[in-house]
C-alpha cells in the first residue's frame, strides 16, 4: 500500500446511520454449496426486512462476479480474492447503517475468518446454509453439476473442490428439511430474539 494514501474520516457516523434507519446494520454471510438455496433464502429474508422497513440488500455471487469481480476465475486464489473483495464492499454496508445479505459458497473457512476480521464483534452473522451435496446435485436449476460430472468444469466445489463447512455457525438453516419461506421466518425468529432487528 502507498504511504501517501490517508484515511479520511467520513462526516456521519455509523451509529449516526443506525439512528436514522432505526436498525443495526450488520452482515448476513450466507455459505454453503451452490444449489443449496443460499440467494433464495438471502432474497425472501432481504424482502421481508425491506417491508418492515429496513435497508437491506443482497450481494449475490453470480451477480458479483458479472461486475465487479468478472476477472477472477474459480481456482483457490480466484476464489479467495473474491471473498476478500466481497468482505470489503459488505464491511462498507455496514458503516452505511445497512444490512448486508452476501450469498456466496465460500468454501473456505480462513476466507470467511478474515470477512468476520474486518468488521465489529456481532456486525458478521455467518448463515450455514446445510443441504448435502446428493440434494444440491439432484436440484441443479443451473446445470452445474451435470458439468461438472462430465470433467466440463473445473474445481467444482463438492465435487473436484473442497468445501469446509462452518464449525461454529452463529445460523443453521437446512434447506432440505425446511422450505425457503420457512427458513427466512426461522431468520425472522432468531435475529428479532438477538435484538438485531
Amino acid at each position: 500500500m502507498s504511504s501517501n494514501i490517508v484515511w479520511h474520516e467520513a462526516s456521519i457516523t455509523k451509529e449516526e446511520r443506525r439512528s436514522k434507519n432505526k436498525h443495526q446494520s450488520f452482515i448476513l454471510w450466507f455459505t454453503g454449496l451452490s444449489a443449496s438455496g443460499k440467494s433464495s433464502v438471502a432474497n425472501a429474508f432481504a424482502r421481508q426486512l425491506f417491508e418492515s422497513g429496513n435497508q437491506a440488500f443482497v450481494l449475490d455471487g453470480d451477480n458479483v462476479r458479472h461486475g465487479l469481480n468478472k476477472d477472477l476465475g474459480f481456482d483457490e486464489v480466484g476464489r479467495k480474492e473474491n471473498i476478500r473483495r466481497i468482505g470489503e464492499v459488505a464491511k462498507l454496508f455496514v458503516e452505511s447503517g445497512q444490512i448486508v445479505l452476501t450469498a456466496f459458497i465460500s468454501p473456505y473457512r480462513e476466507d470467511r475468518e478474515v470477512v468476520r476480521k474486518l468488521v465489529a464483534d456481532g456486525e458478521f452473522i455467518e448463515v450455514y446454509v446445510k443441504c448435502s451435496v446428493e440434494t444440491c446435485e439432484q436440484r441443479d436449476p443451473k446445470g452445474l453439476y451435470k458439468k461438472a460430472r462430465n470433467a466440463e468444469i473445473p474445481n467444482f466445489t463438492g465435487i473436484s473442490a473442497p468445501y469446509e463447512e462452518p464449525e461454529n455457525p452463529e445460523i443453521t438453516l437446512n434447506t432440505e428439511q425446511y422450505s425457503i419461506e420457512e427458513c427466512a421466518q426461522q431468520l425472522t425468529q432468531i435475529l428479532t430474539d438477538k435484538g438485531y432487528i
